[in-house]
């Protein structure tokens, strides 16, 4: 399933700065369904594949989040992220995570929209 064009992203300038951005080459996992997760990621460079038990559920590419659930409720990962391209990503860890949802509300909007729209096309999928 690919991203909708009018599917919510994140503001990319926001993680312009950030220190922590780790690089994949296409074809490697980001993270696995069912590991623990401490960071969630924000694309700022390529193109990102979530597959829930094998099955595509999600492209991102720039301004796409991953990984956001773990981190709001502690629980293993719910997908498997692949890089597609060669890519960059953010790691948000969570006290980062927590600072931008109390210091950037439009951050927190913009999240709540993500998983919204996830939620939203996942029950279509039902």
């Amino acid at each position: 399933m690919a991203r909708d064009p009018g599917e919510p992203m994140v503001t990319i300038d926001l993680f312009q700065n950030e220190d922590d951005t780790r690089d994949f080459s296409a074809g490697q996992k980001i993270f696995s369904e069912g590991e623990p997760g401490d960071f969630m990621f924000v694309v700022v460079a390529g193109e990102v594949d979530l597959l829930v038990r094998g099955k595509l559920v999600e492209h991102l590419s720039t301004g796409g989040v991953l990984g956001e659930m773990a981190l709001i409720d502690k629980t293993p990962r719910s997908a498997t992220a692949v890089a597609v391209t060669d890519c960059k990503l953010v790691a948000i860890d969570e006290r980062r995570f927590k600072f931008l949802v109390q210091q950037t509300p439009n951050f927190s909007l913009q999240l709540m929209r993500i998983i919204a729209d996830r939620l939203r096309r996942m029950d279509r999928l039902l």
